[in-house]
């Protein structure tokens, strides 16, 4: 494996190129993404990169963990090529001013919540793939929205990059893996499965039986049944669109429920197919 810390040290690859793009604190789930890289490309490159610009609370910016050195390991032992590792100089030599149009994906959800978050998402992965050059990338799930947005973004700027989405990972309890999992204080690490426990009776149960309102209400008031748990959003969306539903039959498809929950001092988010 090839620790690369700027562009220039990328090697001229041979045959097919699989990116990975992380921001490390590495967890199961990227390392399904490395596999699925592996299995399908010639190549695998992983990058590691905490981007400043998709943070719209600069506490979040600097309480994200930061774990390189277990990190490398990791990514070692699981057969990785090349590890990009930029500064954040390599990657922004000059400010990046971009604004990107991503059809309204970024409106809901997260890019309601979080502004600003989505366009920093585009700045970096954009920049990325200038460097890498890859063929195929590869992202979770978890992030749907964020899969949605670069999929947009690759077709708007007419990049030669398949965009390949993978399953969410989750521990035996039914938490989705997360970077900021790390960050949980034990209570909220132990009520934190209560959330995908929901989401899973509401998929089985809900849809057509009651409103989609009144879904949404449930699924939120079933969350905060948990004291240490404060939903920040659900939502029901077309899976292709990611517009919010108001009948069940806005879709001939699949529609997803989205929400995002404060844990304590930490927010998760997670997605299940409803």
């Amino acid at each position: 494996m090839k620790l690369c810390r700027r562009a220039s040290e990328l090697a001229e690859y041979t045959g097919t190129v699989g990116f990975v793009p992380t921001m490390g604190a590495l967890h199961e789930g990227h390392l399904s993404l490395v596999k699925a890289c592996r299995e399908a490309c010639d190549t695998t490159v992983v990058s590691i990169f905490v981007n400043p610009t998709q943070f719209n609370d600069p506490k979040d910016l600097e309480s994200y963990p930061r774990t390189e050195a277990a990190d490398l390991e990791l990514l070692e032992e699981a057969g990785v090529d090349f590890v990009f590792a930029p500064s954040v100089a390599e990657i922004y030599p000059e400010p990046d001013t971009r604004v990107f149009d991503f059809g309204g994906l970024d409106r809901v959800m997260e890019g309601e919540h979080r502004p600003g978050h989505f366009n920093g998402v585009g700045q970096v992965v954009s920049r990325l793939f200038e460097i890498v050059r890859p063929h195929r990338a590869f992202f979770g799930e978890k992030d749907f929205q964020q899969l949605a947005i670069i999929r947009h973004m690759v077709a708007q700027l007419g990049l030669p990059i398949e965009i390949t989405g993978c399953p969410i990972v989750r521990d035996r309890d039914g938490l989705a893996r997360s970077s900021r999992n790390a960050l949980l204080l034990p209570e909220h690490r132990a009520a934190a499965p209560h959330i995908y426990e929901v989401l899973s009776e509401a998929a089985r149960s809900l849809r057509g039986a009651v409103s989609v309102t009144e879904a949404k209400r449930r699924i939120a008031e079933q969350i905060d049944a948990n004291p240490l748990l404060k939903t920040e959003y659900v939502e029901i969306t077309t899976a292709d669109t990611l517009q919010p539903a108001t009948e069940w039959g806005d879709s001939s498809g699949d529609l997803r429920c989205f929400v995002a929950v404060q844990a304590g001092a930490v927010r998760l988010i997670d997605n299940v197919a409803i």
